[in-house]
């Protein structure tokens, strides 16, 4: 396979050779099953580890390959490869891992356009959209807004939908599809460029694979129907996955995301709520809260309706926690420090003990 059908370009070549890693065959990872990876190189498609040191190295979840990575490995004879370097990547999507705070959770690396998928019928859900956004725009990812299903809904109701998110997002392509009768396919099909990667984020349920098979020409993953018992989507998608369209563009399917933490400690939140900051900067104290104190611009805003009251408590929330995950991420890696210097003592005694 020619890697420039995978995205391969002459920045990924110059980082090649700044590393030297001329001795290397360079692949992507296509797919991840518990720390082993598929990966596609120039000679065909490869069943990877990483390295010891690689592994030894890792100070966390980044450090180790995530699909979407360009990769220097060896490659076997029996289809077998070892991963020893990672390329610089240009964009990593991630969230805060479920349950874990101040860690993170890769989603897909080097992305260029994210599709934020809501189905019209039982998941569209304003403030979740903005969640997706920020995430993308910490990212460097550019979003796209997806609403599926309106097969589902008459037209009355999709206008509206549209409607609340023009009021809120601004600047964000949308596309309304249904994969039942492939409306707004021909839209989508025009975004979708050869050799960018594209990525599927939502919630189970709302048609992400279909849509991806659609847009594949072929049957490339399994597809369900919503439990009647819940109305929630299942996870037929269990890992993520990179193909290759028809036309060239390069596209990551994910599993449905049920929790989107925030793991913003760029400017996801400011570009996400540009409003709001731009606000701010009238407010009479420079270290404003934006909750309570005299003389706020955003609460004079909010409670004159010149500024969307549900955007302004959904960026409080998301602020909260970004400030929480920041915190208990310094507190984490304080504590590697910690431990880092115990084990280094802890080693030096131990061979002054055998000297």
């Amino acid at each position: 396979m020619n890697l420039s059908n995978l995205g391969y370009n002459e920045k990924l070549e110059k980082a090649r050779l700044e590393m030297e890693l001329g001795e290397f065959e360079i692949g992507r990872i296509t797919a991840e099953h518990k720390e082993r990876y598929s990966v596609h190189t120039a000679k065909g498609e490869f069943d990877a580890e990483i390295t010891g040191n690689l592994r030894f190295t890792a100070r966390g979840r980044e450090d180790f390959p995530a699909v979407g990575d360009w990769v220097a490995l060896m490659t076997y004879e029996s289809d077998f490869a070892i991963i020893h370097r990672i390329l610089p990547r240009h964009s990593v999507i991630r969230r805060q891992a479920v349950g874990q705070y101040g860690e993170i959770q890769i989603i897909a690396a080097n992305i260029d356009y994210a599709f934020i998928v809501q189905a019209v019928d039982r998941d569209f859900n304003i403030n979740r959209l903005e969640r997706y956004l920020t995430i993308c725009h910490a990212s460097k990812v550019k979003p796209a807004i997806v609403l599926s299903k309106i097969d589902m809904i008459d037209e009355s109701r999709l206008s509206e939908f549209l409607d609340n998110i023009k009021v809120r997002v601004k600047a964000i392509p949308v596309f309304a599809i249904s994969n039942a009768t492939r409306r707004g396919y021909e839209a989508i099909l025009r975004f979708i460029e050869k050799g960018k990667t594209y990525c599927l984020l939502g919630s189970s349920g709302v048609g992400k694979s279909t849509l991806l098979n659609h847009l594949s020409g072929q049957t490339i993953m399994k597809t369900d129907t919503i439990s009647q018992s819940t109305n929630k989507g299942r996870h037929v998608t269990s890992h993520r996955e990179l193909f290759i369209l028809q036309n060239g563009g390069i596209l990551i399917d994910n599993p449905g995301l049920r929790e989107v933490g925030i793991a913003d400690t760029a400017n996801g939140l400011e570009i996400t709520f540009d409003r709001i900051f731009e606000l701010a900067r009238n407010c009479k104290f420079k270290d404003c809260t934006h909750t309570h104190e005299t003389g706020c611009a955003i609460i004079a805003a909010v409670e004159s309706g010149a500024s969307d009251r549900a955007s302004y408590e959904n960026y409080l929330k998301m602020h909260r926690e970004k400030i929480h995950f920041e915190m208990t991420t310094a507190e984490r890696r304080q504590r590697d420090k910690v431990f880092g210097k115990m084990l280094k003592n802890y080693n030096r005694n131990q061979r002054k003990n055998k000297l």
